[in-house]
């Protein structure tokens, strides 16, 4: 039976007969993922955005929605479809909104994240080129004393 860790950051580790195996440690987070969520947390109208995408994008909102129409449509008015296609068109407008923001921070966020590695990643290659040259130095220095140290004699 696969046990589940809920951790404070959302994230997940399994355990079972999945083939996951439970860490006994938590990974470090990119940068920039760190980055974002103190970012994100310290502006109220991203959190209010991060909630209403999160509610709308669940199941919980489909629910609300099936028994709030179904109340409407039988119990409040007579013919509610001109009114209740305002409304779900209302609705439609403002919930594409927010799933435009949060396409675009996500965009946003790719992109930091993108930099951020293309960064660290010319900063290992020109690393890995220093050490490379400085063993190819190294190598040379320790190939020339050994043939002058075996003297002509033993050539």
């Amino acid at each position: 039976m696969a046990t589940q860790d809920p951790s404070k950051d959302g994230s997940r580790t399994q355990a079972g007969g999945n083939g996951l195996v439970e860490l006994p440690f938590k990974l470090p987070h990119h940068p920039a993922v760190l980055e974002e969520q103190a970012r994100r947390a310290g502006d109220i109208q991203l959190r209010v955005a991060d909630w209403i995408t999160a509610f709308a994008g669940s199941m919980n909102f489909v629910y609300l929605h099936v028994v709030l129409f179904t109340v409407w449509m039988l119990f409040i008015e007579s013919s509610p479809w001109p009114t209740l296609t305002l409304i779900v068109s209302l609705e439609a407008i403002f919930l594409s909104t927010f799933v435009m923001i949060g396409q675009n921070r996500q965009a946003e966020f790719q992109q930091v994240k993108a930099d951020h590695d293309f960064n660290e990643q010319e900063l290992e290659l020109k690393t890995n080129t220093e050490l490379t040259r400085e063993i190819h130095r190294l190598t040379t220095e320790l190939h020339r004393r050994l043939i002058d140290h075996r003297g002509p004699q033993e050539k």
